[in-house]
């Protein structure tokens, strides 16, 4: 069991864990494993740590999948190098303990598992990330965690909307690689991370 970071020790509890700070918090019950889109760009934007909210320094960390690989960029905020080994450890997509994105799908119920009705709450089933379709009950992901300094961290937007960050760009030099969780991969998949790893000039 990891112990809470320091960075984090100001943040609520549920169930013992620490709230992320973009975690979607839903009639003050957190939905883990959900995002809250809003602070999801904030936290991009603003080179926060997705876990405990607080600024970037000089290292950080970025979550990729052999997905995320090919597409260029990791679609979720960065964390801090001491806020990390929490999350590995605790998040159920990362240590291993899930063995599917979901279990049910994000349109037939509220992520915290109760129906909802509230047409101003931010469910993911009313703003799908372009993400889920392809992750929603397939199984669980080949999960690595990549060490960026903080100066080449670079947001990537769509296409059709300059202010919408959907990720933070990988093409920039790695300085660590750490895996989270392990899958096999595709013929494809690895045929993709074998064609990054060379592009970046690696072995």
């Amino acid at each position: 069991m990891h112990s809470i970071p320091q960075r984090c020790a100001r943040r609520p509890l549920s169930g013992g864990l620490v709230v992320p700070w973009v975690s979607l918090v839903h009639g003050g019950h957190a939905a883990f494993g959900s995002l809250d889109a809003g602070r999801a760009r904030t936290a991009i934007l603003r080179c926060l740590c997705q876990i405990c909210g607080q600024a970037l320094q000089e290292r950080c960390y970025l979550i990729v999948r052999p997905a995320d690989a090919a597409r260029g960029r990791s679609p979720e905020p960065a964390l801090h190098p001491e806020c990390l080994p929490y999350a590995a450890a605790h998040c159920p997509m990362l240590n291993g303990t899930a063995t599917h994105y979901r279990h049910r799908p994000v349109l037939a119920t509220h992520p915290a598992g109760r129906p909802c009705t509230d047409p101003s709450c931010p469910c993911p089933s009313r703003s799908p990330n372009e993400d889920h379709p392809a992750r929603s009950g397939s199984p669980a992901d080949r999960y690595e965690a990549w060490m960026i300094r903080t100066r080449t961290y670079l947001p990537v937007y769509a296409p059709d909307r300059t202010d919408v960050p959907i990720g933070i760009s990988i093409a920039v030099p790695v300085l660590r690689r750490r895996l989270l969780r392990t899958a096999v991969l595709t013929p494809e998949q690895q045929r993709l991370m074998d064609l990054w790893h060379a592009l970046m000039g690696e072995s």
